[in-house]
């Protein structure tokens, strides 16, 4: 891209940092416009996969590492703020995790001593290297705000949560510890989020900050109601990371909004319409809705630490392929050929138009 036009994380270098999620090929270095890309734009990363409990700890005292060593080391060398996603997750857990050798449900204490084995192994050995963990994951159900109705609730009770942070604090004391989730915009959700946060305050637990996952649509949610869920979550005295930034473009199957990965569609085509290419009315409405977004974040750049989006280019969105498998997705700032979408722009002239937060 021309060489005039400032980089993301240049533009919004006093408020927060901008970062990328990189899958396994540009985090081990086989993409080599990726890495320019990456690189020039981003101070942050976040591994999409390779860190989940599955790919990283598939079997009994089993690590699969190099992935993970690679990604870290790609971080390092190019003097990012490095992301762990994630230690505790009801999905891309392996079932050997909660079952004995006869596939009946461990006890709690046989599930505690391996969840604080995995985070001790997992943390221990990035310790100093990477900066901030995904501690838990989506443990907040999609209708009522109450806990998720998940294995580590069910064998371990309701201080799983305060139980792995305890862990990833013991493993790395200096690293910063979230909690992070989806639609966080919903009134129901945020009070659930509210109710967990303080309840691991109440007991001394340190919860750095909140990941809002940001899988948003061209209209929905509101700016005022993403505005809403950043007011009250800095009222409880903790930061607040957008960590899953990705605007869908595209006719939505479900009229539930988030990001379930267990929700899933068959291919219709009329859910993708635009096969050949995003015509540019729709690239319009992208980019003020990029904007008005950034706009809203540097608004409240005293909170916010972090803004993450989920995949470099269009071709690396999780969204091709949910909720329904081979569509082409526009959700991001980079087209398939690595190059700026008028969204960029947009993001990068949007800290004019933003005032000082009012907290």
């Amino acid at each position: 891209m021309p060489k005039s036009e400032p980089a993301l994380k240049d533009v919004y270098k006093k408020d927060f940092y901008v970062g990328a999620a990189l899958n396994q090929r540009q985090s081990s270095g086989q993409d080599a416009q990726a890495t320019a890309l990456i690189r020039q734009q981003f101070n942050t990363i976040s591994p999409e996969n390779l860190l989940k409990w599955g790919p990283v700890h598939p079997r009994p005292g089993q690590y699969n590492f190099q992935p993970a060593d690679a990604y870290v080391a790609f971080g390092q060398q190019h003097k990012m703020f490095i992301i762990g996603h994630t230690l505790l997750w009801h999905q891309q857990t392996p079932k050997w995790v909660f079952e004995d050798e006869a596939g009946q449900p461990v006890s709690r204490e046989v599930l505690l001593q391996r969840l604080q084995e995995h985070i001790r192994t997992v943390v221990g050995r990035y310790k100093g290297k990477i900066q901030g963990w995904d501690v838990v994951n989506e443990a907040i159900d999609d209708q009522q705000g109450a806990l998720r109705k998940t294995k580590w609730l069910e064998i371990l009770g309701e201080d799983f949560a305060a139980k792995a942070f305890e862990f990833a604090h013991q493993a790395d004391p200096k690293a910063e510890l979230y909690y992070n989730d989806y639609s966080l915009y919903r009134p129901e959700k945020r009070e659930g989020v509210i109710r967990l946060v303080k309840g691991l305050q109440a007991k001394g637990i340190k919860v750095t900050a909140i990941g809002m996952q940001g899988h948003y649509g061209l209209r929905q949610p509101t700016i005022e109601q993403v505005e809403a869920s950043i007011v009250a979550f800095a009222k409880l005295g903790v930061r607040v990371n957008f960590t899953e930034l990705d605007i869908d473009v595209l006719p939505n199957p479900s009229r539930r909004q988030g990001a379930d990965v267990s929700e899933n569609y068959a291919a219709d085509p009329r859910y993708n319409p635009y096969p050949a290419g995003l015509p540019d009315s729709v690239q319009q409405q992208l980019a003020r809705r990029y904007a008005d977004l950034f706009a809203l974040f540097h608004k409240h750049r005293d909170v916010i630490d972090r803004v993450t989006l989920w995949g470099v280019t269009d071709a690396d969105s999780w969204l091709n392929n949910w909720p329904i498998r081979g569509r082409t997705s526009y959700p991001l700032l980079f087209d398939r050929r690595y190059q700026p979408k008028p969204a960029l722009p947009a993001v990068l002239q949007a800290t004019g138009s933003a005032r000082p937060a009012g907290h």
